[in-house]
């Protein structure tokens, strides 16, 4: 498990006070979603449990499953090192049999879990794998190593802490070669600085089906603050390398966090779905020009994005985004990618 950063580079705190300034009605509420991409825990911050993602689920949106992803909850407090993450595991699955034995109707939660394995042991790490599949009970479906990492303090936005190059490191690409021989997801997580190592490490492994976070980490703060267009144009080409790869797929969203420099948590009102589309807009159509909608899948990264947006109001955005794709593509998009990629 990575060491915690600093509070200066902390995510910003959902205060729910203000997310209940505003609400919309839910757009095309039956389209099925499939949300790529949640979190769950309990922290100083704030508590994301259960019971908070119900609340969220049943704001109006037909969310059928949802994808865990690791964050450092729940690890083993005993045991061999390696095998401790594998507690995260047991608990998503935990929570997806606890959800189901209450009867609920109309979503499968941690229908897939992402949990997390230290790549750098190499090929030892086959028992963690094979440990957490176990673990799974038929939900676990890969894990994922972050590698953002920068030079600079004021360019992280993660608080994860990996050593640089993760992704080139010869003992992480022997763990990596682990995943494939097992059928398992590879999820990165990184910067648009980074986009590079992640080309060579998906051209390396073309029979590992990897997905990106997040829409690639394009930088907005610290250095990057006032640069906006030349990093687009930079994180846009490095979009377009990726997408040659057809192990590579991709999770638009992720805007919610601090990294992408929007700043809505500082506003007085929390942002409606259409401000939220426009400014996401020129990402999210880069993206799918590049990869395709097969490719491509939306997350909502909560509750890490919930301190800019509420659930409803990030989804109804995504919907304004996909309004002018056909019925099959806004079918990849909101469901079918994610139940594809991750074998739900």
């Amino acid at each position: 498990m990575q060491d915690t950063p600093s509070k200066q580079y902390a995510h910003p705190v959902v205060r729910q006070e203000w997310l209940d300034l505003h609400t919309e009605p839910i757009l095309e509420p039956e389209l099925p979603i499939v949300d790529a991409h949640h979190h769950l825990w309990s922290r100083a911050h704030g508590t994301y449990e259960l019971p908070e993602l119900r609340q969220d689920l049943g704001s109006g949106h037909n969310v059928v499953a949802t994808i865990y992803i690791e964050c450092g909850s729940r690890y083993r407090t005993d045991g061999p090192e390696a095998l401790r993450p594998v507690g995260e595991t047991e608990f998503a699955a935990g929570v997806a049999a606890e959800h189901a034995q209450a009867g609920r109707q109309g979503s499968r939660v941690c229908a897939g879990i992402i949990g997390y394995a230290d790549l750098l042991q190499g090929g030892d790490v086959g028992h963690a794998l094979d440990a957490h599949i176990a673990a799974g009970k038929g939900h676990f479906k890969g894990i994922r190593n972050i590698s953002a990492w920068h030079a600079d303090p004021a360019a992280r936005g993660s608080l994860a802490m990996p050593p640089p190059d993760l992704l080139l490191d010869r003992s992480f690409q022997e763990g990596f070669a682990c995943l494939g021989q097992r059928g398992l997801v590879f999820d990165a997580w990184l910067y648009h600085t980074q986009l590079q190592d992640l080309f060579q490490l998906a051209s390396a492994f073309p029979e590992t089906t990897i997905v990106l976070n997040h829409i690639g980490g394009p930088i907005g703060i610290g250095p990057y603050e006032n640069r906006r267009q030349e990093v687009f144009a930079e994180w846009r080409a490095g979009m377009r390398k990726l997408a040659a790869l057809p192990n590579m797929h991709m999770k638009l969203g992720g805007f919610g966090m601090r990294l992408f420099g929007f700043g809505f948590h500082e506003r007085a009102t929390p942002p409606d779905s259409n401000q939220l589309a426009r400014s996401w807009r020129p990402y999210v159509e880069a993206v799918i020009e590049a990869f395709g909608a097969d490719r491509c899948m939306f997350e909502s990264n909560f509750p890490v994005d919930k301190a800019m947006h509420s659930y409803a109001t990030t989804w109804n955005a995504f919907k304004r985004l996909s309004a002018n794709y056909c019925q099959a593509e806004k079918t990849a998009l909101f469901s079918g990618t994610a139940s594809r990629v991750y074998k739900l």
